[in-house]
């Protein structure tokens, strides 16, 4: 495939980016480190001041959004597309469990369940946790979202229990998916602070994924 140019936007919650040193060459940041009501949940006021930032930038492209935590922005993105598509999901958890508190609190955990409900141009959900053929229906373009827990830890360090799929692997799904479907967009969550435990080693391995991905994704032809 040609490759083709399109915007980066990287999402900085909780530091996780910065302390990497990662910074895709052109990226917007969007500092998102100071709002309040954001980690693992997501309440109305935090949500709506996201939304705001976030509205210059169109869904198509590259979406970096910080650690699991906030794999809830996926969402917000999702909101902003407006033809019938299909949600490709990567994730060691499904993310598609009920809401623990009721009402429209978004979390990590429930944000599948929430574009189900919420987003009626979404047609369906394929949940991705291991290395297997996957068939999508036909006719449909897709939204990327990725959490690095899917990965060995050889490939990424997260702070929720991980999965065994390999970066190579990853990539080699991904490309056959992109080979049948429009990608929309695409969006990375996943990965350590030091506040959490990380050490360097684990810093380094997903700066490194996180550089290799970024390359990876920038030569798929996406919008």
């Amino acid at each position: 495939m040609a490759p083709v140019a399109f915007s980066t936007v990287l999402m900085n919650f909780s530091g996780i980016y910065p302390e990497e040193g990662f910074l895709p060459v052109g990226a917007d940041v969007l500092d998102c480190s100071s709002l309040e009501g954001t980690e693992c949940y997501c309440d109305a006021g935090a949500a709506a001041e996201i939304r705001r930032r976030m509205a210059p930038y169109p869904p198509e492209g590259l979406h970096w959004i910080d650690g699991g935590d906030y794999h809830y922005v996926s969402l917000l993105w999702m909101e902003k597309i407006r033809e019938p598509f299909l949600l490709a999901l990567f994730d060691h958890h499904s993310d598609d469990q009920p809401s623990a508190f009721g009402g429209d609190l978004l979390s990590c955990g429930n944000w599948v369940a929430a574009a189900r409900e919420r987003l009626p141009l979404l047609r369906g959900a394929i949940w991705i946790r291991d290395a297997r053929q996957v068939a999508l229906p036909a006719g449909l373009p897709l939204y990327l979202s990725i959490d690095k827990d899917v990965l060995s830890p050889d490939y990424a360090r997260t702070n929720w229990d991980q999965g065994g799929m390999t970066l190579p692997q990853l990539e080699w799904m991904i490309h056959r998916l992109a080979s049948r479907h429009r990608i929309l967009g695409i969006d990375v969550c996943g990965g350590l602070s030091r506040p959490k435990g990380a050490c360097g080693k684990d810093v380094e391995i997903n700066r490194r994924t996180d550089e290799e991905l970024q390359a990876f994704f920038v030569t798929l032809q996406t919008i």
